[in-house]
């Protein structure tokens, strides 16, 4: 009976060892999001990005139906590189559960130029995002997100 008990005790330990690891490289492969978003301009966080996402990658910020895909979003981030050079995002906080990883995280940087029609004038932005991750084989298949834009915008505004 006891080394029933035992052999339970040590399977139990190892099926938890295997979803820590499990749970460790989904963590690990959102977080290559954040690293290409706060490196827009390195290709060594594309190349991370791209091997952490699916080919079909989806990123989806509203209702409209319309999504972007993995092309439109390195390319969206080489632009971000040249106008918000200091571009940061800090992964404040990760919730997992089940094929979803929750991220809180801050986004701040300085405009080189006019930010949807802001000129800030040197000044900087800091605000709150919230993005949803879905994961399938170990893959990234779509983000959800939404940020604080209209904050930014007001932070450049000067208001």
């Amino acid at each position: 009976m006891i080394s029933l008990r035992t052999s339970l005790a040590a399977a139990a330990l190892g099926l938890t060892a295997i979803a820590t690891s499990a749970t460790a490289d989904d963590t690990a492969r959102v977080q290559t999001f954040y690293d290409l978003l706060s490196n827009p301009g390195s290709e060594s966080h594309v190349a991370a990005f791209l091997e952490a996402t699916s080919e079909d990658w989806e990123s989806i910020g509203d209702y409209s139906g319309e999504t972007e895909g993995r092309d439109g979003f390195v390319g969206q981030m080489g632009f971000f590189a040249q106008l918000i050079p200091d571009l940061n995002w800090d992964v404040q906080a990760m919730h997992l559960g089940g094929d979803f990883v929750t991220v809180r995280s801050r986004a701040t940087g300085t405009p080189a130029g006019p930010f949807f029609g802001v000129d800030g004038e040197g000044r900087s932005f800091d605000i709150l995002t919230i993005d949803i991750h879905e994961l399938e084989d170990g893959l990234i298949v779509r983000s959800y997100h939404v940020e604080d834009w209209a904050r930014a915008l007001q932070q450049l505004s000067g208001q």
